[in-house]
């Protein structure tokens, strides 16, 4: 008989654990478009996962540093955007994950936040890892698109050496191109064997960066097989930018998943998940 292999459990708030058997559903719009919004799509999306019987962790940015043009919408910034994710974590009773860009960021929203972000570009920034690690909130390190599975171990020892255990990895596609992203599922127990969990980052393995006219493109209609195959290689856990009008979204509207669609695929993913946290025959 053999087994999922294990990894060391990774607790995010009362009911909210990365690595054990129940899959974990990290959702919300890429940035924070008001704090009505916020609210308004956290509340919805909060009941789909809790009728789904799915954990759930609220995600949004204050500021999205890497956007394609300048003239791209960013976000609120700092200030007013963790003033509205503590307002999310407050009203709607759900743990809260953010990104950080610089290391001088990290006290300030470790006040508020449960999961600190390293955005995959930064994935090998020092200063920025060891600073949210020592934070001693949760960190979760987003593979870069420019590196191996097996690279992650460095950035998860950078944590470590900070004294944190509190870390998983997000897989979010590898560049492929022009262009273009891919996602090797190899890619997940491959991650998986370096005993931190590891997320789905869904929505953005299908970006096309810079693939519009100064904005980036992406590949929506692909969200459902896309996440079915990671959670059958045994992901911990599932990010998703989810948007009640994808259209009109800000930021990443193309990739996301419009809302409508989450309760149907939430149904599925459990039932994958369900068959794979079960002991299989070799």
């Amino acid at each position: 008989m053999q087994t999922l292999q294990k990894v060391a459990e990774v607790r995010i708030s009362d009911g909210v654990v990365l690595g054990g058997a129940e899959l974990v559903l990290i959702a919300g719009p890429c940035v924070i478009e008001s704090e009505s919004h916020a609210l308004e799509l956290g509340r919805a999306i909060a009941a789909i996962a809790k009728r789904a019987g799915v954990p759930y962790v609220f995600k949004a940015s204050f500021d999205k540093a890497n956007r394609t043009s300048a003239k791209s919408f960013r976000g609120p910034g700092l200030d007013d955007g963790i003033a509205i994710l503590a307002k999310v974590r407050s009203e709607l009773g759900v743990p809260v994950l953010t990104d950080i860009h610089e290391a001088w960021q990290v006290e300030r929203a470790a006040r508020v936040v449960d999961i600190l972000q390293i955005p995959a570009f930064l994935s090998r920034q020092t200063d920025l890892i060891t600073a949210a690690a020592a934070s001693g909130r949760v960190v979760n390190i987003k593979k870069g698109q420019f590196l191996a599975p097996m690279d992650m171990k460095h950035a998860l020892a950078k944590v470590h050496a900070a004294g944190s255990t509190r870390v998983f990895v997000t897989e979010r596609g590898f560049s492929f191109g022009y262009n273009n992203l891919v996602v090797d599922m190899r890619a997940f127990p491959m991650l998986r064997g370096l005993g931190s969990p590891v997320v789905f980052d869904v929505t953005h393995s299908l970006q096309l960066p810079g693939g519009g006219d100064g904005v980036s493109a992406g590949l929506s209609d692909y969200i459902e097989p896309l996440a079915a195959s990671g959670v059958g290689a045994g992901v911990d856990g599932v990010f998703l930018e989810v948007h009640e009008d994808p259209s009109q979204a800000k930021s990443d509207g193309p990739n996301a998943l419009p809302l409508a669609r989450l309760a149907p695929l939430l149904e599925r993913l459990v039932a994958i998940n369900a068959i794979v946290k079960k002991p299989f025959t070799a």
